[in-house]
């Protein structure tokens, strides 16, 4: 039951719009966060998905999601290479934008 609580309460808080924040987080707000996540482990009793797991899987399945919708505005920016493996990286200029979404995405996408 406290595991169930958490994936809906504190996990969903903690979570909130990851795709969006997690890759521009500095890592001493990425070890806050996983420090929330340890303390309700020592609560609960069991193990639980870390922060960066979360992020993974999430922007994997939200990165899905817009190469199968071609209407999607974002669909443009994941284009295959010639050899259809990996896709092509985005040129960023700026810190800022090579810790958004679409950069670490396509990122994370081609380390599979």
């Amino acid at each position: 039951m406290l595991a169930q609580f958490y994936t809906a309460i504190i996990e969903s808080i903690l979570t909130s719009s990851t795709t969006v924040w997690y890759a521009g987080a500095t890592a001493r707000d990425r070890l806050r966060l996983q420090r929330v996540v340890r303390a309700a482990e020592k609560v609960i009793g069991c193990r639980l998905p870390s922060i960066q797991d979360l992020y993974i899987s999430r922007t994997r399945r939200c990165a899905g999601r817009i190469t199968a919708d071609p209407s999607h505005p974002g669909h443009g920016l994941f284009s295959p290479l010639p050899s259809g493996r990996r896709l092509r990286s985005i040129r960023t200029k700026t810190s800022r934008y090579t810790n958004s979404f679409f950069p670490s995405a396509i990122r994370l996408l081609n380390t599979k």
